[in-house]
């Protein structure tokens, strides 16, 4: 079965280095066959040094690949410079350098793919209503974790020099795709042991939409990872936001998220951290500022 699915990948996928050597390389596969969801994309960067030796490396996983290398890829003709940011952490020598597995958005299917399955079901009424006009195809989150968990992630490790273990998988994303790292974490703790999730969207539709119902998605919130979050066990998260545009409507989720983890027991600044970054937006350039800090604490040697 690896092998079958790393032929397929071989012949759907376009090797395609775009950055001299000592900027690591880009790889593109396109057309992924995923089953439960429309057809994936990846754009994977392997480290300098990677096609000269036998190192092996951890490994991290980010929503929305489109908008972190290249910007004749991205949707908004910004991106996260995610390789730059950790080429940057590497040269600290805080951090090690990861492969980074960037997972396209599926265009008009990414709210629903993105959207965790198991919050969804917990909601009813204007809540429910909402959701399900964002997602009139219905949720495949569930279908999303299991194939990053189960076939990319083994297709990944068999392909590529990889560490496999949980505290070597790391997975990040924002907005949407905060949501989604935050449901991978939880949902599936054997397999990510570092969850990045940067201005989480925690109204899951247009915040006015629900603005009457505020209340009441912040204790779904709460009741959702009180359920799912357990103990610490070496595991880290990320979690942040800013204060403009869509960020603005951010905190008073963040600050019950943040009571949850203080409750469950979870030291901050070493288990999980929480940063509000005065004046941010909620856009690409913002996030690309804060990622060398969020790789720097998310990604740090132990």
């Amino acid at each position: 079965m690896v092998r079958l699915l790393a032929a397929l990948l071989a012949l759907l996928g376009l090797a395609a280095p775009v950055m001299a050597q000592d900027g690591g390389r880009l790889i593109e596969y396109e057309r992924i066959a995923a089953a439960g969801l429309p057809y994936q994309r990846l754009t994977i960067w392997l480290p300098p040094g990677y096609d000269a030796g036998e190192r092996r490396y951890p490994v991290l996983y980010m929503h929305d690949g489109h908008n972190l290398f290249d910007l004749k890829n991205s949707n908004f003709n910004k991106i996260w410079a995610a390789d730059k940011a950790m080429l940057a952490v590497v040269a600290t020598g805080t951090v090690e350098p990861h492969i980074i597995i960037g997972i396209w958005a599926p265009g008009p299917d990414r709210h629903r793919q993105y959207l965790p399955r198991s919050l969804y079901d917990m909601t009813s009424g204007n809540l429910r209503q909402q959701l399900d006009g964002m997602t009139a195809s219905g949720v495949i989150s569930q279908h999303y974790l299991e194939w990053i968990a189960g076939p990319l992630k083994t297709w990944v490790d068999a392909s590529f020099r990889t560490r496999t273990g949980r505290d070597d998988t790391a997975i990040v994303g924002s907005s949407m795709g905060g949501l989604m790292s935050c449901y991978a974490f939880l949902e599936r703790p054997e397999v990510f042991g570092r969850a990045g999730c940067v201005s989480s969207h925690w109204p899951a539709v247009d915040p006015r939409a629900v603005a009457a119902d505020s209340a009441e998605l912040a204790a779904l919130w709460d009741g959702w990872f009180a359920a799912r979050l357990g103990q610490p066990d070496g595991r880290r998260v990320w979690l942040d936001h800013g204060t403009a545009t869509l960020d603005a409507y951010y905190a008073p989720y963040q600050k019950v998220v943040d009571a949850r983890f203080a409750a469950a027991g979870w030291q901050n600044g070493r288990d999980w951290e929480s940063k509000v970054y005065e004046g941010a937006e909620h856009e690409e350039n913002a996030w690309a500022a804060r990622l060398p800090e969020i790789f720097g604490w998310l990604l740090a040697k132990d």
